[in-house]
């Protein structure tokens, strides 16, 4: 097999499926500002996009995990042909999708925004980091920025003339943000001098982009201690001129590239902010209030990571299904062909196997598609009430988009792996690069279990479950949804019988495991905490087996008015969800235990027999 076989081919007609029959595309470009996004645009806009991640991003992909990014003489090159994907990407206007037209965005859909963004994370994540974590400074500045800091910055930042980082870790604290020792000093014209270092600051330090904006955390002088005494500022790489060109070089460098697991073409740099006296800096928002205006970015940077865990395994289930077909080996149980050995995708364990990364795929894309429309309804709904509800449900499914995602993404690569045999542990193939890659994601922004604490304890403990049963109640729907969907058509009254009883039990576990943790969470929140895990888990599982099952009535309704004119794709809709309700919905219920009962040797523990 010739190495990095396997194209990529964006799956746009799933994304259009999810968009216009699930998500509701309709009532996305009814939302004001959103006149544009009609299934006619954007079905040429997937297609376009489809294009370039195909033909010029995902060909680079090996080519960038070879070669990686390196520091030379201060200054970051990134691999062979990454620079001129980036002019073309940058040409296309693809930065400026979800934004504001007042600053040069086309104003489409957050949710349009994902599918663009899940091509360019499947073809090539190294690649796509650089846009994802520009959008979410756009979202801190757009949200928290003076208005002269919003029109020097934003259009630069949306047509990605400049790209955007986000600089909040340092080496004693970790996730602990509270700690951080960057200094913020009143430089007396308005500016601030910034000194201190920064660790794991992804395109801190590049040559795609003439500047790049940094958004820095720091501490001013008597601020708190802790998480209340943080500021944020923005501190670009060359301080704009009177007309907004880049100037003189601030203060400020990279000092190394970390070596990694994956990714490595995306620069993972560690940056040295004020060696010469100060760099350069200016508030962001209210001072001690910088942590509060850095979570616009994290949340956005959340989606956009679990995101990630369903473009990676997308890409190593394409790769793998090209795979089991092309590979022939021994002869499969059933086989009824003639003689010679069976294409390994007739070998049930295959099957097994491909089934689970399609399923799950097709759960975590709706799921993370559906926050992305909950979020464009939490922005531009007219009805207060409505953008209210909309907020709710996107901090609900923010953790569990990221966590269970991202943990897919890691699964789906591995059983990628696993569909290749030896093949697929060598690096011929390809496979291999998947998994390194997705290893990052289920702990870079908030590693999962932070995910499944800020679950527990913010999403459900802090309201008493009101979001969470909110969230339950609506799920139920889709039960009166499949008792109506047409099923004479019998692949239809098949998926009906799987998904109706399953989803309705593990329905019924969620919300008994939701009030078991309100009941709970004041008196014992450590057992809350080490049950943390599961809950989030129990979350993705049964959310994914209601998307599954909106998508079947979805492809039920469209076979019945098609007949026999239904498409392939449709059929194939009825059979992820019919094995999503038989082989992933049931695996809720071994959730329970561990929820409710589990805690005692995880909370009552000596470390010592560890």
């Amino acid at each position: 097999m010739a190495a990095y076989a396997a194209p990529y081919a964006a799956p746009v007609e799933d994304m259009r499926f999810v968009l216009e029959r699930l998500v509701g595309l309709d009532e996305l470009a009814a939302l004001p500002g959103c006149e544009d996004a009609t299934p006619e645009i954007v079905a040429a806009v997937l297609e376009e996009a489809s294009k370039l991640a195909g033909q010029v991003l995902a060909p680079l992909n090996p080519v960038g995990d070879r070669q990686g990014s390196v520091l030379e003489n201060g200054v970051v090159r990134t691999p062979d042909g990454f620079r001129e994907a980036y002019a073309q990407y940058r040409a296309g206007g693809w930065n400026a999708v979800p934004f504001s037209p007042e600053y040069g965005g086309q104003g489409l859909p957050w949710a349009v925004a994902f599918a663009v963004q899940e091509m360019w994370q499947s073809s090539n994540m190294a690649f796509g980091l650089c846009p994802l974590l520009n959008q979410g400074a756009v979202e801190a500045l757009e949200a928290h920025g003076t208005e002269q800091q919003k029109a020097l910055y934003l259009p630069r930042l949306i047509s990605g003339e400049w790209t955007g980082t986000m600089n909040l870790t340092e080496p004693q604290a970790g996730t602990d943000v509270g700690a951080v020792k960057t200094r913020a000093v009143p430089n007396g014209d308005g500016s601030w001098a910034i000194t201190g270092q920064k660790i794991y600051i992804t395109y801190g330090e590049h040559d795609l982009a003439e500047n790049i904006v940094h958004l820095v955390l720091a501490r001013t002088p008597g601020a708190p201690a802790g998480v209340k005494g943080i500021s944020l500022f923005v501190v670009p790489k060359f301080l704009p001129d009177g007309d907004g060109r880049p100037g003189a070089r601030n203060d400020l460098r990279c000092q190394s590239l970390e070596h990694k697991l994956g990714i490595h073409a995306s620069p993972t740099c560690v940056m040295a902010f004020g060696d010469g006296g100060g760099a350069t800096g200016w508030l962001v928002g209210e001072e001690n209030r910088g942590l509060a205006a850095m979570f616009t970015m994290m949340n956005n940077a959340r989606l956009s990571v679990g995101l990630q865990g369903v473009a990676i395994a997308e890409r190593a289930y394409q790769q793998a299904r090209a795979y089991a077909f092309e590979r022939q080996q021994g002869r499969a149980v059933g086989d009824g062909s003639d003689g010679g050995p069976s294409p390994i995708v007739r070998h049930p364990d295959v099957r097994r196997m491909l089934l689970t990364m399609k399923a799950k795929i097709e759960a975590a894309r709706a799921l993370t598609y559906h926050a992305a429309a909950e979020l464009d309804r939490a922005k531009r709904a007219s009805d207060p009430a409505e953008r209210a509800r909309a907020q709710a449900a996107v901090d609900l499914l923010t953790p569990v988009v990221k966590a269970w995602a991202t943990d897919l993404g890691c699964e789906a690569a591995s059983l990628g792996i696993q569909v290749h045999g030896g093949m697929g542990y060598v690096e011929e193939t390809g496979a291999a690069q998947h998994l390194r890659d997705a290893r990052i994601a289920p702990i870079y922004e908030g590693t999962n279990g932070i995910q499944a604490n800020d679950l527990v304890f913010r999403k459900v403990l802090r309201d008493n479950g009101n979001a969470a049963g909110a969230m339950i109640g609506a799920m139920r729907d889709a039960l009166a949804e499949l008792d109506a969907a047409p099923a004479a058509d019998p692949a239809v009254a098949a998926t009906v019988a799987a998904l109706r009883p399953r989803l309705e039990g593990g329905l019924a576990g969620l919300d008994s495991a939701t009030e078991r943790l309100v009941g709970t969470g004041r008196s014992d929140p450590a057992a809350c905490a080490a049950g943390a895990a599961a809950y989030l888990e129990l979350w993705g599982i049964v959310a994914g087996g209601w998307v599954m099952a909106r998508a079947a009535v979805a492809a039920a309704h469209a076979i019945a008015e098609a007949g026999d004119a239904a498409a392939p794709a449709l059929r194939g809709k009825l059979l992820t969800a019919r094995f999503y309700a038989e082989q992933i919905v049931p695996r809720a219920a071994g959730l329970i235990a561990p929820i409710a009962e589990g805690h005692a040797t995880i909370t009552q523990l000596d470390e010592a027999l560890l």
